[in-house]
């Protein structure tokens, strides 16, 4: 679980010291980028770790900075796992990607409720595009569950609520692709934030 502390008010130094002593450490809210996710269901702002995963940021960063996302569709969809998305059109073309990325899951982050994470195919280092939203702890996808885990780089800051009720819609299976929204959920835009 991502723990951070961070404190406004001044605490007496003993109280402070405890807690800081239980919190893992957490790069600074106002350092990290965030990336407002304007759906049709509503807004997610998510905080990029550029200092925890630099590569996997940057790709991101880079798609979002591009226009790549906006248009597209959240294609898979399980309640109680994922909500998926940044590869396809709503007539669930694939678009064509960058180069993938380096696995960066040495990290020390986990795939909780909540962090967004990079999908890839079976093969170590094949992340490009495409990403999902933890709606639960999901161990299994963390490095040495299942080989070599899927690389978390941020977090869901704002609209987690919208996430949650993406995650509720119907889905089917379309072709070959399964838990594909029968009603689609659009990703209408990614912007950095200001």
């Amino acid at each position: 679980m991502l723990v951070c502390v961070r404190t406004r008010m001044a605490l007496p130094l003993v109280v402070l010291a405890v807690a800081l002593s239980a919190a893992a450490p957490c790069p600074s809210l106002a350092a990290n980028p965030t990336v407002t996710l304007s759906t049709s269901m509503g807004e997610v702002r998510v905080e990029v770790f550029p200092e925890l995963a630099p590569r996997t940021v940057a790709n991101f960063l880079e798609y979002v900075r591009s226009g790549f996302y906006d248009d597209t569709v959240f294609h898979r969809v399980i309640e109680g796992f994922v909500v998926q998305g940044g590869g396809f059109t709503p007539e669930l073309v694939p678009k064509p990607t960058r180069k993938p990325v380096r696995i960066e899951t040495k990290n020390g982050l986990q795939n909780d409720r909540g962090t967004v994470a990079m999908a890839r195919q079976e093969g170590r280092n094949t992340a490009t595009s495409q990403f999902f939203v933890n709606l639960q702890p999901n161990a299994a996808l963390n490095r040495g569950a299942k080989g070599y885990g899927y690389t978390v780089f941020g977090r869901v800051v704002d609209g987690m609520d919208v996430v949650d009720r993406i995650s509720r819609v119907q889905t089917s299976r379309r072709g070959p692709m399964e838990d594909v929204p029968i009603l689609p959920v659009f990703l209408e835009s990614a912007k950095v934030d200001p």
